[in-house]
């Protein structure tokens, strides 16, 4: 009994030993010794007696990998138009990011999470995951990430601004790091690591609704141009079938790369092709409620009955061009039997993707 007794309390205080070590704070100095600058152009400097990072750019963590915890950042006011955030569980080009859009204080996109796929930023795909807030014009504004499983939680200067239900990347493990665009400057990074959980894989068809299309067949990506685009070109192409979230979204980068990428709008132009199979017991109408980004060309059984434009600033200055499935409605003219939908669907920048019902 002794010994089942000394070994049981040998466990139990080598694992409060374990959850201690896992939740302790750590602080990384600003400086070329703990960053790696992945992209971009960046300077190590002393500013406002701190160890600072003036990046425009990504600077990756070295020799970390994060699975859950809490990570933070001080971000200097800046009232000139730029982005800085936080990147988790990046593997490759593929990772989880949250920014501050520091010119866009008190507006409805302050903050905004977008998982990038492939070198590919995706905020137009998700307009649920962005939030109005205030940042100090003056000083430092500290962001800080709380991650769990597959959730997330933003908050700003100790303010809860955002909750992220269903992490997009499935990734349960990867680096750290930050991002910035038009020069920010970081400090005070914060890493407070947790006792791993088991994480699962999120279903991407669970609880979709039943009218929703919930796979598509894609190909893979080609340079756009418009003049050469013909449908027997397009009947003729390799596809693969993949789901899409819950939601009824498909992102495209996260399937297949871009010949031209992370470049915003200075990407060139690609598509993709997205099919699917209608099948119908008579002649009938049925109604198609779809978006896309940026643009589309819609096909029913070879003959075109669409083309869209959805694209960032597309319909003015301050066009998003975030998508919603009720955005675009057609009557489909279906035929008994088989009926094939190809969507050629366009993309430069910041979010490519279609999403679809059959109502």
């Amino acid at each position: 009994m002794k010994k089942i007794f000394y070994l049981c309390l040998f466990i139990t205080l080598n694992s409060l030993q374990l959850s201690r070590a896992q939740n302790k704070t750590k602080i990384v100095p600003m400086n070329s010794s703990n960053w790696q600058i992945d992209k971009g152009i960046s300077s190590f400097e002393i500013f406002d007696n701190r160890e600072t990072l003036l990046l425009n750019g990504k600077a990756i963590l070295k020799d970390i990998q994060f699975i859950n915890g809490t990570i933070e950042v001080d971000v200097y006011a800046n009232n000139n138009r730029s982005f800085a955030g936080l990147i988790f569980r990046k593997q490759q080009n593929t990772m989880e990011e949250v920014y501050m859009r520091l010119h866009k204080s008190s507006q409805a996109d302050a903050i905004q999470y977008s998982p990038t796929f492939n070198e590919e930023l995706t905020w137009q795909l998700y307009k649920e995951h962005q939030a109005n807030i205030t940042f100090k014009t003056e000083g430092w504004n500290t962001l800080r990430i709380e991650i769990q499983g597959y959730n997330a939680i933003v908050f700003v200067n100790n303010e809860k601004v955002l909750t992220v239900d269903n992490l997009k990347t499935n990734h349960d493990k990867g680096e750290l790091g930050l991002f910035a665009l038009f020069n920010n400057r970081f400090s005070n990074f914060k890493l407070t690591p947790k006792y791993p959980i088991r994480l699962t894989k999120s279903n991407t068809q669970k609880h979709i609704e039943p009218n929703i299309i919930s796979q598509w067949d894609i190909t893979k990506a080609f340079p756009f141009n418009e003049n050469s685009l013909s449908f027997d070109n397009i009947s003729k192409e390799n596809y693969t079938t993949v789901p899409t979230d819950k939601s009824g979204l498909l992102p495209f980068s996260k399937y297949i790369e871009k010949p031209s990428a992370g470049n915003f709008e200075k990407n060139t132009e690609v598509y993709a092709i997205a099919l699917t199979i209608i099948e119908s017991n008579s002649n009938q109408v049925k109604l198609f409620s779809f978006d896309y980004s940026d643009k589309i060309i819609v096909f029913l059984n070879g003959i075109p009955i669409f083309k869209g434009n959805n694209a960032f600033r597309s319909k003015g200055i301050q066009y998003q061009g975030h998508i919603d499935i009720n955005a675009n409605k057609l009557y489909l003219n279906l035929r008994k039997g088989k009926n094939t939908l190809h969507c050629v669907v366009i993309d430069k920048a910041n979010g490519w993707g279609i999403i679809g019902k059959l109502e």
